[in-house]
């Protein structure tokens, strides 16, 4: 009995301490929570710690903003500039020469050019000339034969003889009638040959040229020059008005510009263009402006001419005509490597701010004045890199900046 109360009594000690330490550890518990509450509402708290910590929140605040006020520009040391050769220019209005391009192409002159061709069907029996060749105004070209001109011949033979022969019988002895029909008949004669293109010389030598020879007769230069083509052989069959050679005077020479028939511009007569052929640019004036559109190109041929003493220019080169104008307004305008093309595809400017700053402005591009460009978009007096571009995006790509800002 004794031995069984010594049990109960430990049991009920367990089981006292036991609760004890449940007690306890429920209240440290709750002490622990409530501890970790009043830690994350420390922040809020007004005290000085956390006033200072609030006021380190805001001054980092302002320095992103200005790193993104500055992402669209780029700042350089004057030494940059300098080795950079970096050059900033107030924008001014000026009056320039406007330039306006045309794809064109060299011409024989048309009003100095002569085409030798016969009037009448014809055999080539021999040239005088050959292609590339300059000759002279009344030099040989070629030797050509034809019946009917052999016929003309006969005719005007017997004509002259006959007109010859009543002059000598005098008025007592034939009629007027008689005198006036021989005088027509030798005339007309005379005419036939004159329309075959004989010269006056082979005209005259048709009287007492031996039989074999007659229907031979030759061609004649009708102007100084080269021959630019001759489209025969010898021993061939020609008709009557093809061409057999071209002589132009290479002196002075056409370039036919083809403008768009869209373009709106109107070019005077007289106005001054430059006409590039092989790197090497020529004065050309504009002589004479179409007034309808070539069914085939579907352009506007402007006319000029061009001096070419030095016969450098052949009919058939092609060209690039430049036409030049003068602006009727004053207008802004930079050189052509002062612009540049954004990440976007558009074209800018670098400009330089009050604090100087280079940041890229998109502006319009307008016509082209020799090596300047006409920009629209900015005012008058803006300052603007018009040298070292080109650097200046270098270091902006550098630094990472996108020109938008984005």
């Amino acid at each position: 009995m004794t031995r069984l109360k010594i049990i109960l009594s430990a049991l009920l000690f367990i089981f006292s301490n036991l609760g004890q330490a449940t007690t306890v550890a429920q209240q440290k518990f709750d002490d622990t929570k409530t501890g970790h509450q009043h830690s994350e509402e420390a922040p809020h708290a007004h005290t000085p710690d956390a006033a200072l910590d609030h006021s380190a929140t805001t001054a980092v605040q302002p320095s992103e903003n200005v790193a993104h006020d500055q992402a669209g520009g780029v700042r350089l040391t004057p030494t940059q500039m300098r080795l950079a050769n970096v050059q900033i220019s107030p924008l001014e209005k000026h009056t320039y020469q406007a330039q306006l391009y045309a794809p064109g192409e060299i011409k024989a002159n048309g009003y100095s050019s002569y085409v030798l061709s016969p009037r009448v069907d014809s055999i080539v029996v021999k040239r005088h000339a050959t292609l590339g060749q300059h000759i002279q105004v009344g030099a040989p070209l070629v030797t050509l034969f034809s019946a009917e001109v052999a016929s003309a011949q006969t005719t005007y033979r017997l004509a002259k003889a006959q007109w010859q022969r009543v002059q000598k019988m005098g008025k007592g002895t034939v009629s007027e009638k008689r005198l006036l029909t021989a005088k027509a008949e030798y005339e007309v004669a005379h005419s036939q040959l004159v329309a075959f293109g004989l010269s006056a010389k082979a005209i005259a030598q048709s009287a007492v040229s031996p039989a074999d020879k007659l229907g031979e007769y030759t061609l004649f230069a009708g102007t100084s020059g080269a021959v630019l083509s001759d489209n025969f052989a010898q021993g061939q069959r020609v008709d009557a008005g093809i061409e057999l050679m071209l002589i132009a005077d290479e002196s002075l020479l056409w370039v036919e510009a083809q403008l768009s028939a869209n373009q709106t511009i109107n070019i005077d007569t007289g106005t001054i263009a430059q006409v590039k052929v092989n790197q090497f640019t020529y004065p050309a004036k504009v002589i004479q402006e179409a007034h309808t559109i070539d069914q085939i190109t579907r352009s506007r041929i402007v006319r000029l001419s061009v001096q070419n003493s030095q016969h450098q220019l052949h009919p058939g080169m092609f060209s690039d005509v430049y036409f030049e104008f003068s602006t009727e307004q004053q207008v802004l305008a930079v050189p052509e490597q002062a612009l540049l093309r954004n990440p976007d595809g558009d074209w800018a400017v670098y400009v330089q701010d009050e604090d100087g700053e280079l940041i890229a402005t998109e502006i319009e591009r307008g016509r082209r004045f020799g090596q300047l460009r006409e920009i629209k978009g900015l005012a008058e007096g803006t300052k603007v890199v018009t040298q070292g571009a080109f650097f200046v995006a270098s270091e902006q790509a550098k630094g990472g900046f996108d020109p938008h800002n984005h």
